[in-house]
């Protein structure tokens, strides 16, 4: 969990995150919270996918609801196409699938490399941000998985 100040990032677990992107911004989701990773058109829609409230598919037998986080970060709705692709985690106690336009790579990050997102408050939204880090000049927005899954019920 974040803390203020110079205290380190993460005060246990990992400070490695899997970098994907929505729309034209860059996010990192801890890589401990990722079980795997599927393109979306490679993923069977159940059937009475369309009664239940958005996507589900079936993966190693066990049904796993699929969210789209773009309109979360205003990002618009996604356009789905081949090249799309679903990140599957293990958050708030369940299998969970996340849509993504693209995953870039993991990377692992020092405390002095991340600041705390309170202090771009205004500027981005920062209610599932934990922090914006800095890799090789590019501005990650570290989303707070485990809270954003959580709000979705």
């Amino acid at each position: 969990m974040m803390q203020m100040g110079n205290e380190k990032f993460a005060s246990s677990g990992s400070n490695d995150f899997l970098t994907f992107t929505l729309g034209h911004g860059e996010y990192g989701i801890n890589i401990d919270k990722v079980q795997e990773i599927h393109a979306y058109a490679m993923l069977s829609r159940l059937a009475r996918a369309a009664d239940l409230s958005g996507d589900v598919t079936k993966l190693h037998g066990v049904i796993v609801p699929i969210v789209d986080i773009r309109t979360t970060f205003h990002r618009g709705l996604a356009e789905y196409s081949e090249r799309s692709l679903v990140i599957i985690l293990n958050v708030a106690k369940r299998v969970v699938g996340m849509l993504a336009d693209g995953v870039c790579d993991v990377i692992s990050l020092n405390a002095d490399q991340i600041r705390p997102a309170h202090a771009y408050k205004g500027v981005i939204d920062t209610q599932y941000v934990m922090g914006v880090g800095t890799f090789d000049s590019r501005n990650l927005h570290l989303v707070d998985i485990e809270g954003l899954m959580s709000s979705r019920g």
